[in-house]
C-alpha cells in the first residue's frame, strides 16, 4: 500500500517510516520544511508538502494513498486545548478524502480515553468523554467520521520515550531543572502508562495491516509508573533533591503542567497485545530516564 504518514519526520513518525517499508509499504511522508522533506527523500520517501494549519494539504495527501496514518500533533502543551482542537479539524480532513471507501484511517488519541473511571486501568473498549483531557477533541471527530462509514482506527498513546525524549516526562524534566527541585503532588502515587518508541512504531504497522475498522488501541507496555519513582530519577539525574508539594502549590510550582502532574493515568495494553500479537520489547521508562544525558536540555 501507499501509505500517507502526517508528522513522519517527528518523533514516532521517523520511526514508523522504516516499519513501513520494511513491510513492503510505500511512504508518502508530509513534511513542512525543505530540511523535513530533505530528511525523508533520503529515507526513501516521497515527500508531501503541508501543514496542520491547511487541511487542505492534508486532504490532498490523503487522496493518493491506500491508507492514512496521522501521528503529526503541535505538541506546544501551554496551548494544549486550542492544538487539540487543531487536531480535529485535520482528522476531519483527512476522513473527509477517504469517505465512500475502505481505505483505513489510523488517528492518534491518548490512554486517558480510556479511563472508566473506578480507579482500573484504561481499557480500549472504553470511550470516556467526561475525561479532562482535551485529546477527546481528536477521537469525537474520529467518531464521526466512524458513523460516516470511514475505515477508522485508533491508536492512543501513553508516555512514549527513549532517552532523549519522554513525552510529558521531557517539559517535567525542564521545571524540575529550573526549579531545582524534582516534586511530586502529594504522595506521588498518581501514575502515567509507558512504552518505547520502536514498540510504538511497531504496533502502527499492525495496526495498519492487521487492525480492525472502530477498535481502539493501547500502546501500553508499563500500565502505571508512580510519578514519585519519576521523580526520583529525573531528580538523581539533575542532581536536585525530590520533594512533594500539595495539590494547593502545584499550579505556581509547575505552571501549565499543574494540569497533568496530579492525573492518575493507569492503563492496561493487554487487549491490544492479545489481538495483534505485540510483545513490547524496548527498555522500560525509567530505564531510559536513567540513562538519558542531563548536561543537555530535554527534547521537546
Amino acid at each position: 500500500m501507499l501509505v500517507f504518514l502526517t508528522g513522519a519526520t517527528g518523533f514516532i513518525g521517523s520511526r514508523i517510516v522504516p516499519e513501513l517499508l520494511a513491510a513492503g509499504h510505500q511512504v508518502l511522508g508530509m513534511a513542512r520544511s525543505d530540511r523535513g522533506a530533505a530528511a525523508l527523500a533520503a529515507a526513501g520517501v516521497r515527500v508531501h508538502r503541508g501543514t496542520l494549519e491547511d487541511p487542505q494539504s492534508l486532504r490532498a495527501g490523503a487522496e493518493q494513498a491506500d491508507a492514512v496514518i496521522h501521528t503529526a500533533f503541535d505538541h506546544d502543551f501551554t496551548n494544549f486545548a486550542a492544538n487539540c482542537a487543531k487536531d480535529s479539524r485535520a482528522i476531519a480532513a483527512l476522513g473527509s478524502a477517504l469517505r465512500g471507501s475502505d481505505r483505513p484511517l489510523i488517528i492518534t488519541s491518548g490512554t486517558g480515553m480510556g479511563d472508566p473511571e473506578n480507579g482500573q486501568p484504561a481499557i480500549e473498549a472504553v470511550f470516556n468523554l467526561n475525561h479532562p483531557n482535551p485529546r477527546s477533541a481528536s477521537e469525537v471527530a474520529g467518531q464521526a467520521l466512524l458513523e460516516a462509514g470511514v475505515n477508522l482506527r485508533v491508536m492512543r498513546l501513553p508516555q512514549v520515550h527513549d532517552r532523549v525524549r519522554q513525552g510529558l516526562i521531557s517539559p517535567y524534566v525542564e521545571i524540575s531543572r529550573e526549579k531545582g527541585v524534582a516534586a511530586y503532588i502529594g504522595e506521588g502515587l498518581n501514575r502515567y502508562p509507558a512504552a518505547h518508541v520502536a514498540d510504538v512504531a511497531r504496533l502502527y504497522r499492525l495496526v495498519l495491516d492487521h487492525g480492525q475498522k472502530g477498535a481502539r488501541y493501547h500502546a501500553v507496555a508499563e500500565e502505571g509508573l508512580t510519578v514519585r519513582a519519576i521523580a526520583e530519577v529525573v531528580g538523581a539525574g539533575l542532581g536536585v533533591p525530590v520533594a512533594s508539594v500539595s495539590a494547593e502549590a502545584a499550579p505556581a510550582h509547575f505552571g501549565w503542567f499543574a494540569m497533568f502532574a496530579g492525573l492518575d493515568l493507569p492503563a492496561s495494553g493487554a487487549w491490544t497485545q492479545a489481538s495483534l500479537g505485540w510483545h513490547p520489547a524496548g527498555p522500560g521508562l525509567i530505564e531510559d530516564l536513567g540513562q538519558m544525558d542531563y548536561s543537555r536540555p530535554a527534547a521537546s
